[in-house]
């Protein structure tokens, strides 16, 4: 099976999604995109994000063979697409994904989902009335350091995790029109940028107890709280002022080994021995999150499996959060509600 694709939304990471659909091969087949500028419906040109993707200016599709519109009812109306990805704006994502589902659609919609549990809950259930997918794009899971972190700290190979510390720092996206600058909206960097390591957290060790984090909507340091697991469990992220490059890290100390990834450095996975005798690169897969996260979805699609990140998953990575902000603004731990 050709699983017929559509991107709706072609702005950073609507051409992101764009790449990975062309790179997963035959598997699928790029059959329609939708944006509300005639700019990006020419296939050429597109905004840079934080994370190298490709080029911007690289032509992703061409129009004389893609169906190319600024109409989502004429994109969702089109029997040659099985599957879309939403990548409009975080405060559209729950009515476009609804329309497409209702089209018939499995849906891929990326992050967040929605800035309000009751959404997630409702599209959940659409999705159950429809019988088709939505799976939210949540990229760390897929990226292959993080594979393996989440793979190593399961199976147990280097012994239990003791600690573990993630940095995810970069300048406000100047993309999206002043979307990003607009946080009832999007939710700023807490719902942006900093998600990704807590729903990581929740997926690979599970959800906390109760978080304790500092900051504001811009700029957090959270410290995760579990009975039984880490001793040591913090996420710091945000949108620093002044032009600062993206950074993305973690170190994770095992029993029997450190690991240490940075997104700058080659290579972007170390291991260190424990006994200090010296640190050893780790091989994983070659590409992204993005890409990984894609190959899943159409796998979903074509083998009619479960996703692998469901929307009950974004329901809890929210809820997290909830609990985050309630704590910035408290400052006291807060208790995760269940």
């Amino acid at each position: 099976m050709t699983v017929g694709v559509a991107v709706i939304g072609l702005g950073f990471m609507g051409r992101t999604h764009l790449r990975a659909y062309r790179d997963a091969g035959d598997v699928c087949r790029l059959a329609g995109v939708f944006d509300i500028d005639p700019a990006r419906l020419t296939g050429n040109g597109g905004e840079a994000g934080n994370i190298a993707t490709g080029s911007a200016e690289e032509a992703l599709f061409d129009p004389a063979e893609v169906f190319a519109t600024d109409s989502i009812d004429a994109l969702l109306a089109r029997e040659d697409i099985d599957a879309v990805s939403v990548c409009t704006p975080t405060d559209t994502h729950t009515g476009v994904a609804r329309a497409a589902l209702r089209a018939g659609k499995h849906v891929l919609v990326e992050k967040p989902v929605s800035l309000h549990l009751a959404e997630i809950e409702s599209l959940d259930g659409e999705a159950e009335r429809a019988g088709r997918m939505c799976m939210p794009a949540m990229c760390m899971r897929f990226w292959p350091e993080w594979v393996w972190l989440a793979e190593t700290i399961r199976g147990g190979d280097l012994g239990p995790v003791r600690t573990l510390s993630f940095e995810r720092l970069g300048t406000a996206p100047s993309w999206g029109g002043g979307f990003y600058q607009n946080a009832a909206r999007c939710g700023g960097a807490l719902h942006d940028l900093h998600i990704h390591d807590t729903d990581f957290i929740c997926h690979a060790i599970g959800t906390p107890r109760a978080v304790t984090s500092v900051g504001d909507a811009g700029r957090m340091t959270t410290l995760y709280h579990y009975d039984d697991g880490p001793s040591h469990v913090v996420a710091s992220g945000g949108w620093p002022r002044g032009g600062a490059a993206f950074r993305m890290r973690y170190i994770a100390e095992f029993e029997r080994g450190t690991a240490d990834f940075n997104l700058t450095r080659n290579p972007t996975l170390t291991l260190n021995d424990i006994q200090g005798d010296g640190s050893s690169p780790v091989s994983v897969s070659p590409g992204t999150g993005y890409d990984g996260e894609v190959r899943a979805f159409l796998h979903s699609v074509e083998s009619h499996a479960q996703a692998p990140v469901t929307l009950r998953d974004a329901a809890t990575t929210l809820t997290v959060l909830r609990a985050e902000a309630r704590s910035m603004e408290s400052g006291r731990p807060e208790t995760i509600e269940r």
